[in-house]
């Protein structure tokens, strides 16, 4: 419909104010995309610098090591998840094992004990082939078999009784200083340290005067 004269003038008065009454509205955002609100700040320099000097203060701890440190890090890198149905603990091929990039993230997390001056009295290792290489390829002590830190990742039931064992462990040698880096799983570190890691990342934890172990830091990937 056309209009014309002072229809015109008047529908264009109306639309005018109609405008000014209704501002319009920003879109609402799609469902399960993250708002302004919603989204992660990134950690502020003062917070940068802060984990840095933690980061830098454990390595100290460690290198003084005044009572007993224990360092229990998740295999390197190994991609997937869990294990293939036919796996076999004696047979490597039947595993899921290090990537390239995980072997070399192994040597990597070994150079960084060397150049922190940080001496490891014993290097102990799930008897899962990725946790063995890890070790293996850190170089920082012969390496030991310790099934009580195996995976029960397709075996929950063991959990428990096994994170008992591990605490019992760190009580019984609390009292001899000294650095133990133990490789292990995701599954072993959440059950006792209450945190999980990323592959590579590191828990250090110690005995406290109530006989209980304690997360003392976290070291991040290399």
């Amino acid at each position: 419909m056309n209009l014309s004269g002072g229809q015109y003038g008047f529908a264009g008065v109306l639309l005018l104010g109609l405008s000014c009454a209704r501002a319009p509205q920003p879109p609402s955002p799609a469902p399960n995309e993250p708002t302004v609100e919603t989204l992660t700040p990134e950690p502020t320099l003062e917070a940068q610098s802060a984990i840095a000097t933690a980061e830098v203060d454990i390595w100290s701890q460690l290198q003084q090591a005044d009572t007993h440190y224990y360092v229990l890090m998740r295999h390197a890198i190994a991609p997937g998840t869990g294990d293939p149905a036919n796996f076999q603990l004696d047979d490597c091929s039947t595993q899921r094992n290090l990537s390239e990039e995980g072997r070399a993230q192994a040597r990597r997390t070994g150079e960084a004990f060397r150049e922190k001056n940080v001496t490891v009295q014993q290097v102990l290792s799930s008897e899962w082939c990725r946790c063995l290489d890890t070790a293996e390829l850190m170089d920082l002590a012969p390496v030991q078999r310790f099934p009580v830190i195996n995976s029960f990742f397709q075996d929950q039931v063991k959990g428990p009784e096994q994170t008992q064992q591990l605490e019992e462990f760190m009580v019984n040698n609390r009292d001899e200083r000294g650095v133990t880096v133990l490789v292990t799983h995701f599954v072993n570190i959440v059950a006792i340290a209450g945190s999980g890691v990323s592959s590579g990342e590191m828990v250090v934890m110690q005995v406290n005067d109530q006989n209980e172990p304690e997360v003392v830091a976290q070291i991040e990937q290399f």
